[in-house]
């Protein structure tokens, strides 16, 4: 039997994860601004008709508009997503034309730009390094206890005492890493390392599949290699180690990001498992049901999901205006207007093509198709 943790927790927890995490990646995005003297008319929590909002004594409106889907800041001189230049600004006075973010050195927009997507990956070391420091860090070692029969790890050839260094190519230096490894890898051919009696071994063999049920009904296809978990081995974190043990964290998270990606776009992983805002919605509920450490680290796992996401070299993304920094930087003179504007165009036509199809998705793993 499922359960579900009712609509207006759901609508809740939902506010909290993406207000939060929009709310910190645009104020990277203003701070870096701020740092560099560039002036923000705009500072926006959703999209479309303010519903609420102040201005600041900077000249700053901050609001909250009816769509929570995202946010934006919005910088002097901006004239929009695509960051199109004022047309007036040549014939404006040399005092604002230099709060103005074109009027700024290449490396200091780029540095701008950047500043929200690193804000997300700081919001998730944070967390991480929070976590470490209050319950430790489990370093449990990647040796393998018993070998069942009849299992992937049986027929791939791994032996009791093996010491797993590595899966196709990727160090897994505790048990909880090479598990990791292994989930994301349903029924693929792996190369495996492992250290057997002081020699370094390559093993070679196909992994299996399980399917996992959670108790809101949600299945997950994970690999498996059908070995039992040994008992936990955790260690505390010293303060000054916290923030390294989370930033190789973050690292390990965005790295499987990729590859679950690469896998979506090779054809390795259905389409069906992007996820969008209404499955967001659902899944933070759930966390939250489940208690505030489950939650929180749902925030960092989103937060690092939105920084990545927004590096993406596709325009109306922030990964986008850095790709036209570089091609700007290269060609030492901006990229041209017509140029621009069909990149953005491009840009804006996969944005709402990979939303229209996560929602889709979403909308068809609630049964509505």
């Amino acid at each position: 039997m499922t359960e579900g943790p009712g609509l207006l927790l759901t609508l809740f927890a939902f506010a909290v994860v993406i207000g939060s995490l929009v709310f910190v990646h645009e104020y990277g995005h203003y701070w870096a601004g701020r740092l560099f003297g560039v002036k923000a008319d705009a500072f926006s929590i959703g999209f479309g008709k303010e519903l609420t909002g102040w201005t600041d004594k900077r000249g700053t409106r901050w609001k909250i508009a009816m769509l929570p889907l995202g946010g934006y800041v919005q910088f002097a001189g901006d004239m929009g997503a695509a960051s199109q230049p004022d047309p007036e600004f040549e014939r404006l006075p040399e005092a604002e034309r230099s709060q103005m973010f074109q009027s700024k050195p290449l490396w200091q927009r780029a540095i701008i730009v950047a500043a929200g997507p690193v804000t997300n990956f700081a919001v998730a070391i944070a967390i991480f390094a929070g976590f470490f420091i209050a319950f430790g860090q489990p370093v449990t070692p990647s040796v393998v206890p018993e070998v069942p029969a009849n299992t992937a790890a049986a027929e791939i050839g791994l032996q009791p005492g093996d010491e797993i260094l590595a899966i196709n190519g990727n160090r897994t230096e505790t048990f909880g890493a090479m598990a990791r490894e292994v989930s994301i890898h349903p029924a693929e051919p792996v190369t495996i390392a492992v250290e057997r009696a002081g020699r370094e071994l390559q093993l070679q063999g196909t992994l299996g599949v399980r399917i996992e049920q959670d108790r809101f009904g949600n299945q997950y296809k994970l690999g498996l290699l059908g070995i039992p978990w040994p008992q936990q081995v955790m260690r505390d974190v010293p303060l000054w180690e916290a923030p390294i043990a989370a930033t190789k964290q973050t690292g390990d998270v965005v790295r499987l990001m990729v590859t679950t990606l690469g896998q979506v776009f090779t054809g390795r992983r259905s389409v069906k498992e992007l996820g969008g805002p209404l499955k967001i919605a659902q899944v933070s509920g759930e966390q939250l049901s489940l208690g505030l450490y489950a939650f929180i680290g749902f925030i960092a796992l989103i937060s690092i999901n939105l920084g990545f996401i927004n590096l993406l070299p596709i325009p109306m993304l922030d990964g986008g205006h850095l790709l036209m920094y570089a091609v700007e930087a290269v060609r030492r003179k901006p990229v041209g207007p017509q140029a621009m504007e069909w990149a953005y165009r491009t840009g804006f036509a996969v944005v709402i093509a990979f939303m229209l199809l996560v929602t889709f998705n979403d909308l068809s793993s609630f049964g509505l198709f």
